[in-house]
């Protein structure tokens, strides 16, 4: 999987898998849009968008069918999801 960062904009990162075609990308609010069939071409010209908000609403947005994201939230909201389902799954 790609990854890439982003300092401008709303969107924090960008992640994506060339096996599947899936983007993610992560907002400020924590928000995760998930598109399918995303060429990797698309992904690279995000990446290197000036402003990738605005290359997302004009290219992305409406043009790729929505997913699921691949995870969801980070690494720290990942273990805190975990420790939930241990002692919420018996009930």
């Amino acid at each position: 999987m790609q990854t890439k960062t982003f300092t401008i904009g709303r969107f924090r990162r960008a992640d994506y898998d060339a096996t599947t075609q899936q983007l993610d990308l992560h907002r400020d609010d924590k928000t995760v849009f998930a598109y399918k069939q995303v060429p990797q071409e698309v992904f690279r010209r995000l990446c290197s968008a000036p402003n990738p908000t605005t290359y997302w609403e004009d290219r992305i947005a409406e043009e790729y069918p929505k997913g699921v994201p691949m995870s969801k939230g980070t690494g720290a909201e990942d273990a805190a999801q975990k420790f939930r389902n241990l002692f919420d799954g018996g009930e």
